[in-house]
């Protein structure tokens, strides 16, 4: 890495980490909560206002329903809580619902999850920033004009957060994820307590009618409506799985300590969006998709955001928009719906490496950067969210359209795996007792199942053409992409694999130097040439000036070189092409020889000496490395610009840290 940059990674990344330190970022279970699971903790900040947006398409006499549907999305968040406690206890290696379909439902189920997991991770970092910014405009209204710049901001800076890695990011990650848990349950305490002394608090929208777009539904299409408001609650049920992925890191006992975070995750969760759902119900917060169907909005309706409903309950229960305490809920609730994707730079890095190991994708997103974190999956995820926020233009609206699709699929297979993976155990199992939880984990298991498949086909159906498609086109790409990248990695596995013909020497070595004029570096190259004693050693030029070439032969024959030079014609200027054909000619004339090619090159010390420099060499190697048969060797030399360089600082090679490597000075 060039010194100008070296400064800049160690100051947004820290020193790097030994890889025999990998167990001093362990988790305990305090700071794994915010870490894994801010993602189902502050989905319940939108989630209410989602099943709102949609049951107000009929008019106001349809938001009575609200608690119905709030109802029903607690009981499944309640049975998916329970039913990854099983996985986490069951698979503790962290391959969660991947690995749970990939050994009880076969390769192709795995895969189909984790394409599904994917589009998750990456829609939860798009919809968990979005939505941040969403309050932050809320309170802050002017900054209405500049959300795609803020989406893409606070991508980048959580990007650089992780790439510090996880026991860091955790900490700092830990304070807004309490702040808002706590004024969340302040807010509710307050709020129901006002409500039952009589002082009950009001919405600022509480006087606004809405405009129905659908009047006066009734039978299939009231039924309809209600399932996809549901569909849209479902959120609240993002990143429940997250935990699932990271038992490894976890401090021991693994398996017990997440199963305990979900646990704490499952109940804080269940109980703010239930009392969020009331709130919203018992100060009558309106809401609208379309900010023009609310009739007596205060402003412009094509251009004024309205407020999210957290932000008005906020608002109504501590006493207007100015006090202390709304302002502390919506910086908690911006901090942590942005801090909400962690769960995703966690899961999602996570994922990639198990994925990369099973070399289902590039081998390179297995392997822990300076600190110890899967830095390449961070920036590719990072990359992915930032074009789709772009792409969407920040709506929170429009982009949850394409989320939850995606967490049911593997949520199904996830569940439907497990059922098997108990019958299995049954059919191992002798004792009363173990059988006896056996058969009461398959229950909650088949049950999960039954749910989430339900749930599947509904927001397939009420979502596909509101965006759900672009999902249902996705992971049959991811699907394919990674078969196909195994299929390669297992025909290069198969084409490597020894013989006996691969012992076998060569007959003969030719030793080609390439030579455009005679100098320090061709003739340290010639030197080197003539050290590995090979059977022939000759010199060739291309002759792409004659002026030039005659120059040269005189200089080779007034030196007395003792390697002969060949001249090789160039008509067209060209130089890649004939020497890459008069290495074709060696090899064609015998097969069983090998090619040696030296190659002079300059070494500079400044990244724009670069461009100045080692052009024809580099298309020529290019050209040569795909030629059986020929190996191509670089003979460096030094220019006095490297002298800048500092020697005495030595900085990790690739793949040091992973194998323990200490940065002592190297001689």
């Amino acid at each position: 890495m060039p010194a100008s940059t070296s400064w800049l990674k160690r100051l947004v990344l820290g020193r790097p980490f030994r890889s025999d330190t990998l167990g001093d970022t362990l988790l305990p279970k305090w700071l794994a909560l915010p870490i894994f699971a801010s993602d189902p903790l502050s989905s319940v900040a939108y989630a209410t206002q989602e099943i709102l947006l949609i049951l107000s398409i009929g008019g106001l006499a349809y938001l009575t329903l609200a608690p119905w549907v709030g109802l029903a999305v607690a009981v499944l968040l309640t049975v998916v809580v329970i039913s990854y406690r099983q996985v986490v206890r069951a698979y503790p290696s962290g391959g969660g619902s991947y690995e749970v379909a990939s050994r009880n439902l076969g390769r192709h189920a795995g895969l189909v999850v984790a394409g599904a997991l994917m589009v998750d991770y990456i829609m939860t970092v798009a919809v968990s920033v979005a939505s941040g910014v969403d309050n932050i405009i809320s309170a802050v209204p002017q900054l209405n004009d500049q959300r795609i710049l803020l989406d893409l901001g606070f991508i980048v800076v959580l990007m650089a957060m992780n790439l510090r890695g996880i026991r860091e990011s955790g900490r700092t990650f830990a304070a807004p994820t309490y702040l808002f848990i706590a004024t969340v349950v302040l807010m509710l305490v307050v709020g129901f307590t006002r409500a039952a002394t009589g002082h009950t608090p009001v919405a600022e929208s509480a006087g606004y009618a809405i405009r129905p777009e659908q009047a006066g539904l009734t039978g299939l299409a009231l039924v309809f409506l209600l399932l996809r408001s549901f569909s849209s609650g479902c959120t609240a049920l993002t990143g429940v799985e997250a935990i699932s992925n990271g038992v490894p890191a976890f401090r021991k006992p693994k398996a017990l300590n997440a199963a305990r975070t979900m646990t704490a995750m499952g109940v804080i969760a269940v109980v703010m969006f239930g009392g969020i759902t009331a709130l919203s119900l018992i100060a009558r917060v309106h809401i609208a998709e379309n900010t023009c169907d609310l009739a007596g909005f205060r402003g412009d309706c094509t251009s004024d955001p309205q407020r999210t409903v957290i932000s008005q309950i906020g608002a109504a229960v501590f006493g207007g928009d100015h006090a202390v305490l709304f302002y502390v809920l919506q910086a908690s609730t911006a901090l942590i719906l942005i801090l909400a994707a962690n769960t995703a730079f966690n899961g999602f890095p996570l994922l990639a490496s198990i994925l990369a190991q099973d070399r289902y994708l590039p081998r390179q997103l297995h392997t822990r950067g300076d600190r110890l974190a899967f830095s390449n999956g961070i920036i590719a995820l990072s990359v992915v969210a930032g074009i789709l926020v772009f792409a969407f233009d920040g709506s929170t609206t429009r982009l949850i359209q394409l989320y939850i699709l995606g967490v049911f699929t593997s949520f199904t297979l996830c569940q439907a795996g497990m059922v098997r993976h108990w019958n299995r155990v049954l059919a191992d199992t002798a004792g009363t007792r173990e059988r006896r939880a056996a058969r009461r984990s398959r229950l909650i298991n088949a049950l999960g199942a039954i749910l989430t498949a339900i749930v599947l086909v509904v927001v397939l159906v009420t979502k596909f053409t509101h965006g759900a498609y672009l999902v249902v086109i996705a992971i049959p790409v991811l699907y394919i992409l990674m078969r196909a990248i195994h299929r390669h990695y297992t025909h290069v596995r198969e084409e490597l694999l020894p013989d006996e013909e691969s012992e076998l020497l060569p007959s003969r070595v030719h030793a080609i130097v390439l030579v455009s004029t005679l100098h320090k570096p061709s003739q340290r190259a010639i030197a080197f040439a003539r050290a590995t004693r090979p059977d022939t050693l000759t010199a060739i030029t291309v002759d792409v000036d004659d002026a030039d070439t005659r120059a040269l032969r005189r200089q080779w024959e007034g030196r007395a070189m003792k390697v002969p030079l060949k001249v090789i014609e160039s008509p067209y200027r060209e130089i890649t092409r004939p020497v890459v054909q008069y290495v074709k000619n060696l090899r064609r004339a015998s097969p069983r020889d090998v090619v040696c090619v030296y190659i002079p090159e300059y070494v500079v010390g400044r990244w724009w000496e670069n461009i100045l420099h080692n052009q024809s060499s580099l298309r020529l190697k290019g050209r040569l490395l795909f030629e059986p048969g020929v190996m191509v060797t670089s003979v460096p030399w030094q220019l006095h610009s490297t002298a800048r360089r500092d020697l005495h600082r030595v900085r990790p090679l690739p793949g040091d840290l992973r194998r323990g490597v200490t940065t002592q000075r190297r001689s």
